[in-house]
């Protein structure tokens, strides 16, 4: 298991991994990461960060948290990520860590998901003036799958000057006419 900041929650990853073994989930690696499933459904991994170590449920959207123990990363619509710092802190979280486990198998079991919206975002002004100058790009863009469009998008939006976006969208025009992803090597 090759997992970021792995040594530093030794612990606290082998504690979390004896309360899912409790569970009729099968532990699997993905991502780097051990990841536990049921009939091939993704339902809870073990993450390490770099100020805790966290079980993040990928339909967490759908569990009942009254005492709001998970927590939205970033901009997913689904999961949820339950945050710990020690082997202490599991243990007192057990039960909610268990019950927490038994809803997100429930879930899986028949079948529920947490209904996604794709995000439009905004084109740049530079990009639709790119666009028009160079149909051809703009046809290299749109045929790109919509996970990597998305990508080039928050690059681009997310500079502030317009010399700026102009620049990474010249960078960025080879890759998306071999259709790579912002983030895809050679």
């Amino acid at each position: 298991m090759d997992m970021a900041y792995r040594d530093r929650w030794r612990a606290e990853i082998a504690a979390l991994q004896r309360i899912l073994a409790g569970f009729d989930l099968r532990e699997e690696c993905k991502w780097g990461k051990p990841c536990y499933t049921l009939a091939g459904k993704n339902v809870v991994l073990i993450q390490g960060f770099k100020e805790s170590c966290a079980l993040m449920f990928f339909q967490g959207a759908l569990l009942k948290d009254p005492k709001q123990l998970l927590v939205q990363l970033g901009q997913t619509q689904a999961a949820r990520v339950m945050k710990l710092t020690s082997v202490e802190e599991i243990a007192a979280k057990a039960p909610a860590i268990k019950a927490f486990v038994r809803q997100a198998m429930a879930a899986a079991k028949t079948g529920r998901k947490v209904e996604t919206k794709p995000r439009t975002l905004p084109v740049p002004d530079e990009l639709a003036a790119k666009f028009r100058a160079d149909p051809r790009f703009e046809r290299a863009f749109e045929a790109l799958t919509p996970g990597r469009q998305r990508g080039y998008l928050y690059h681009f939006a997310g500079a502030k000057q317009s010399a700026t976006r102009a620049a990474r969208i010249e960078k960025a025009m080879p890759a998306i006419f071999a259709g790579r992803g912002f983030l895809e090597r050679q």
